[in-house]
């Protein structure tokens, strides 16, 4: 390490940056040693220390083989949805599909639906992805995350869940991916201070049938079997709460071979099953 990136990580240090965050902002902003940079840097840390996400001010995140352009119109990507990108792709490796047609619904930044195309293409297996949003803003950036990266097979869609998406498509997609809003407002309330800076209509769900933040989740499962073919794949991220009801709902709209994995802290996070 220079003096100088020693130098700045310890008035970062001193200012009460964690030395972990601050590594990253020093490689991230500290380029040369002029005082464009420095000052670059001190914005980076004050930004910090006020509460922003470190990912937000960087402009870009790590997520599995992708660097993701994300801001604040889009979730920050978390380790957890990565796994759920793993149990997609097993899903599929189960099914007969050559050219899947997928589903990633509530797509965000993308992180997604654009590494299931490109992991899937690196195997020689040409999926077709559709990224749906409601949000227009969050599919701005979803579709700067596909042209920096060369995807070109992910169509995106502006539509809430399924209303948009065209008819002919039923009883034809094989996978339906979803991180969906599951968090209630009174979880919020008392959560870190840094997803006040996140998009609160990404986070929030209401309450469905005496569940907390079980709209979204209620909607999608309820809503996937016209989609879906047979031998076809919901898998979708959830609250740890909500894990049993999440469970029930897709056995009660009739999906087999249901399970809820766990995620890196052992909590029951991403539930899945089969449409017969």
């Amino acid at each position: 390490m220079t003096d100088v990136r020693a130098e700045a990580l310890e008035r970062l240090a001193a200012l009460g940056v964690s030395r972990h965050e601050a590594r990253w902002l020093v490689e991230e902003f500290l380029v040369g040693s002029d005082l464009d940079a420095w000052s670059a840097l001190e914005v980076a840390a004050t930004r910090r220390l006020s509460g922003e996400p470190l990912q937000y001010i960087m402009g870009h995140w790590p997520f599995r083989t992708l660097d993701l352009d994300v801001d604040s119109r889009v979730l920050i990507p978390r380790p957890e949805t990565e796994e759920l990108v793993d149990i997609a792709l097993a899903q599929l490796a189960h099914g007969d599909a050559r050219n899947p047609l997928i589903l990633d619904l509530g797509c965000g930044s993308g992180a997604i639906g654009l590494s299931l195309a490109r992991e899937l293409g690196e195997r020689g297996i040409a999926a077709r992805v559709i990224a749906v949003d409601e949000s227009i803003e969050a599919l701005d950036v979803a579709r700067r995350n596909a042209r920096r990266h060369g995807l070109s097979t992910v169509s995106f869609l502006h539509s809430s869940w399924y209303d948009d998406v065209d008819i002919s498509l039923e009883g034809r997609v094989d996978l339906i991916v979803s991180n969906p809003p599951y968090v209630s407002s009174e979880d919020l309330a008392g959560a870190q201070p840094e997803l006040a800076h996140e998009p609160l209509g990404a986070l929030v769900a209401p309450p469905r049938d005496g569940v907390e933040a079980f709209d979204d989740l209620a909607s999608i499962i309820d809503g996937a079997p016209r989609w879906l073919r047979s031998g076809g794949s919901l898998v979708l991220e959830h609250g740890a709460r909500q894990s049993s009801d999440v469970t029930r709902r897709l056995f009660d709209v009739g999906f087999v071979e249901v399970k809820d994995d766990v995620d890196l802290g052992g909590l029951p996070r991403v539930a899945h099953g089969r449409w017969p």
